[in-house]
């Protein structure tokens, strides 16, 4: 009854913000599969102007928007840079309100520990400067047009191995180069929590949609993962927080955006 209720309020507040979304037609807005919302759900936070469309990963939902399948495509302010910058038919579409979500990474419950581990790591780097460093280098002072370097991982022997997820859907935060090798911003930060922790990192590539099996079954043991800060007043916290998963400290925070075809 509570999550009913819950999700009544949470459409009602919604449709009286997002009421602008589109005209007489509804502006189909492709997005990254949410895994506990539906299309029709989240299409009703938008008072019914626009319909999602869900996409496994970016290549189908960017090739979406080239073929005029959707209108729009829904994603965060620095991956919408890297688009636009390396396709030249995109541009930011006008955006009335302002949603940020939190970057920060999930494990299962029961590796509390392996949580600890990580949130120790990041208030280490957060506080001697080197998360800021990895923000400007990777993100603001970025060239998208270059290829990101390879990052170096270090190897502790007899340690243990962490298995982590990766859908290189987010480029240049989670992206994996034309060689195949994973590189960007959430790369470089899991290399010094790598050396911090002093743990050896191993990557397996899944697709958006199946992240939350990938971790549930064992596939893997951390997978990247975005909440709505506390502070965000338009939708309400752990919206897409799937049960059973436990999230670290946060370590980045972005816009989302839309970005659309030039005129």
């Amino acid at each position: 009854m509570k999550k009913i209720l819950f999700y009544a309020l949470l459409i009602t507040n919604c449709a009286l913000l997002f009421s602008g979304c589109g005209s007489d037609d509804k502006v189909k807005v492709g997005s990254i599969k949410y895994l506990n919302v539906t299309e029709e759900a989240m299409s009703n936070l938008y008072a019914n102007n626009c319909q999602f469309i869900f996409f496994d990963n970016m290549s189908n939902m960017t090739a979406a928007l080239d073929a005029n399948q959707i209108n729009e495509l829904s994603t965060y302010e620095s991956v919408a840079n890297y688009l636009i910058a390396s396709h030249q038919d995109f541009e930011l579409a006008r955006d009335d309100f302002n949603i940020s979500d939190l970057f920060c990474c999930a494990m299962r419950e029961e590796d509390a520990d392996l949580k600890k581990e990580f949130d120790d790591a990041i208030k280490t780097l957060s506080a001697n400067g080197k998360l800021a460093h990895l923000v400007k280098e990777y993100v603001i002072d970025s060239n998208h047009l270059e290829t990101p370097p390879v990052i170096d991982f270090p190897t502790f022997y007899g340690a243990p191995t962490v298995k982590i997820a990766l859908t290189g859907d987010l480029p240049l935060m989670d992206y994996f180069r034309p060689d195949g090798l994973p590189a960007g911003f959430n790369i470089a930060l899991l290399a010094e929590i790598s050396k911090l922790i002093e743990k050896n990192f191993v990557f397996v590539q899944v697709d958006s949609g199946a992240r939350a099996i990938a971790l549930t079954s064992k596939q893997v043991d951390v997978i990247f993962w975005v909440v709505v800060p506390k502070d965000n007043d338009i939708l309400p916290v752990n919206l897409d927080k799937p049960d059973g998963i436990i999230l670290t400290e946060p370590y980045f925070l972005d816009n989302l955006v839309r970005v659309k075809l030039r005129k």
